[in-house]
C-alpha cells in the first residue's frame, strides 16, 4: 500500500484514488464491495462511488489480510466478523512497523553514503 489516509484529508475518495492508494485494480475494489458488506461507499447523482475513511479502513484491513497475509476471502471475512478490533490493532502495528523499517533503511543508506 503506497499511501495511508491521514486525519485532515478529504471526506470522500473516488474508486480510482483508492485503487492507486492500494495499488490494485478498480475491479478488485468493486469485487470486495460485493464480498464484504462492511464496505458501503456512497454514490453521487452520476453513480460515482464515494468512499469514506471508514470504508478505506476496512479496505486496508482486507488488503492486509488477503494481499499481505495471504488469507482467502472467506478467511478474511471470518476474521473481520469475529474480531475486527484485534485485526485492526494488528494492522495498525504492522503499518507503523513498516514505517519505522523504511525510516531505518533510509537512515542506514544516509550513514553509508
Amino acid at each position: 500500500m503506497n499511501q495511508v489516509v491521514e486525519k485532515g484529508d478529504k471526506m470522500f475518495y473516488r474508486i480510482s484514488e483508492l485503487a492507486e492508494m492500494f495499488d490494485v485494480n478498480e475491479s478488485l475494489l468493486r469485487y470486495w464491495e460485493k464480498e464484504f458488506p462492511q464496505i458501503s461507499p456512497k454514490t453521487n447523482n452520476r453513480g460515482v462511488r464515494l468512499y469514506r475513511k471508514e470504508d478505506i479502513e476496512v479496505i486496508g484491513l482486507i488488503y492486509h489480510l488477503v494481499k499481505e497475509r495471504g488469507m482467502t476471502l472467506q478467511g478474511a471475512r471470518q476474521k473481520l466478523k469475529e474480531n475486527k478490533e484485534d485485526t485492526a490493532r494488528n494492522y495498525e502495528v504492522v503499518r507503523r512497523l513498516q514505517g519505522v523499517k523504511e525510516q531505518l533503511i533510509a537512515l542506514s543508506k544516509e550513514l553509508e553514503g
